[in-house]
């Protein structure tokens, strides 16, 4: 056994040499992303059982981020799921260029995450409760709002306002797209003007806020839900928090933009386990159905 082999914990090694059942004698390899680190508590966890308890650190209760099509997965019922407006891409209208070219970067990030742009959307249902969810993936280009994503969630709002259904919104984003300009701060006042349609036809939307959620999405579509959801500890606001405090030139109260301060200042309405989420928004889409029917 070499030096490194006797300093590296095993648990992170890409092999294992030895079985030590020692019923066999042959190398046993423990594969890739087996464990996952928490970015909270540095807990290093079995990805089988943090996968089976919803992404959340089961030593310090942090909710890891998770993707787009994982976090539907899991709220959605299983049957009848199907996604939509799949039609939708980015335009690089502005042939927008620092230093690297705008279309390079979309092509990295379709192929590093397998998604379009940064906003997915299914037709589903909720405890058997028909309804539209939009998801935010957050790893590609921070799950920022250009075209596509302001294009992509006023046409599933279009859609829940038909069908008269719910929509549900799963935020995580930096805010606009800056290789967009002035075409992704036009997304904000789209998506603010169809969900003020929803709200005149009496169709609910929820806005479920998890982390991080800044800049163009937090002014708009994230905290105009009619009722304003966010996951434990997660951060929203317009500014960062180092952008503030160097502005005013003063230091932030603990935990200034988390849900938990958030809630206490009255910008959200409640905030929810991730494993609780579905039952609770099931509970409450389920009243405000049957309030809005009758």
């Amino acid at each position: 056994m070499s030096w490194v082999d006797k300093i590296v914990p095993s648990i992170v090694r890409k092999e294992n040499p030895i079985d030590r059942r020692g019923d066999s004698g042959r190398d046993s390899a423990i594969p890739e992303g087996l464990w996952k680190k928490c970015v909270k508590c540095d807990a290093v966890l079995y990805r089988p059982e943090l996968e089976a308890n919803f992404d959340v650190c089961p030593k310090c209760d942090h909710h890891l981020r998770i993707g787009a099509r994982r976090r539907l997965d899991i709220f959605l019922d299983e049957d009848g799921r199907e996604e939509i407006l799949t039609h939708i891409e980015p335009v690089d209208r502005l042939k927008f260029k620092d230093k690297r070219k705008y279309k390079d970067r979309l092509s990295a990030a379709q192929k590093s995450t397998g998604e379009k742009d940064a906003l997915i959307a299914f037709h589903g249902s909720l405890n058997q409760l028909p309804l539209v969810a939009v998801a935010f993936e957050f790893n590609f280009h921070g799950g920022s709002m250009g075209y596509a994503v302001g294009e992509k969630f006023t046409q599933a709002a279009n859609i829940a306002l038909e069908e008269r259904v719910p929509l549900v919104c799963f935020s995580a984003s930096g805010g606009a797209r800056m290789q967009e300009a002035l075409i992704s701060l036009m997304q904000m006042a789209k998506t603010s003007a169809v969900l003020e349609k929803m709200k005149q036809a009496g169709v609910p939307y929820i806005s479920v806020m998890t982390d991080p959620i800044y800049g163009g999405v937090s002014a708009s579509l994230a905290l105009l839900g009619d009722i304003n959801v966010a996951e434990p500890g997660a951060r929203a606001g317009f500014a960062g928090p180092n952008i503030i405090e160097q502005t005013i030139r003063q230091k932030l109260p603990p935990g200034f933009q988390r849900s938990e301060f958030l809630l206490e200042h009255g910008a959200i309405d409640m905030i929810v386990h991730r494993r609780d989420m579905r039952d609770t928004l099931g509970r409450l889409l389920g009243s405000m159905t049957f309030y809005r029917q009758e």
